[in-house]
């Protein structure tokens, strides 16, 4: 099996949401209208298919750059430390389908982009509390590094605050 990156198109909508709220507590709970405005207002979004079955999304994920309008707390305290970045909001795979490379072949575009971009690092957070211990892993493998910890959702979640060089 093959994968490859494209862009989402408004028929995903459904199926993004399905997966994004299959992940929760790792991402955010949110409804159609919250996931279409993420994406629209981002900088770059972008699910993993399945080259056999392109119309089946596997996973995504939602990027933004310094500067944007966006309101996270975890965007919020990379953006007051950093201008020069690509800031991982939400990665997601599908449940059947972790394990399989999916994650890498995402993180493989989202350093590309960065790349173009001619940014500096890639930034993301992995839950602490609840622990992602899977994502912490691989975030570790991938050469991230903790740069921080922030107390979010009032003090319901914590996170650690990773950076990977470009």
């Amino acid at each position: 099996m093959t994968f490859s990156i494209r862009s989402f198109v408004p028929a995903d909508l459904p199926r993004l949401l399905a997966l994004n709220n299959e992940a929760v507590p790792a991402v955010n709970e949110l409804d159609a209208e919250a996931l279409a405005s993420l994406a629209l207002h981002s900088h770059l979004a972008v699910a993993v298919v399945d080259d056999d079955n392109v119309g089946t999304v596997l996973g995504f994920a939602i990027l933004f750059v310094a500067g944007a309008e966006y309101q996270s707390e975890n965007y919020r305290w990379f953006s007051a430390r950093s201008s020069d970045f690509l800031y991982v909001d939400r990665i997601v795979v599908a449940d059947g389908y972790r394990g399989q490379g999916l994650g890498q072949v995402l993180y493989d575009a989202i350093f590309r982009a960065a790349r173009r971009l001619e940014l500096a690092e890639v930034l993301c957070e992995v839950n602490l509390e609840p622990r992602n211990p899977g994502s912490l892993a691989f975030h570790d493998r991938l050469g991230f590094v903790e740069v921080g910890q922030l107390s979010t959702k009032g003090d319901t979640v914590v996170v650690s605050l990773l950076a990977a060089s470009v």
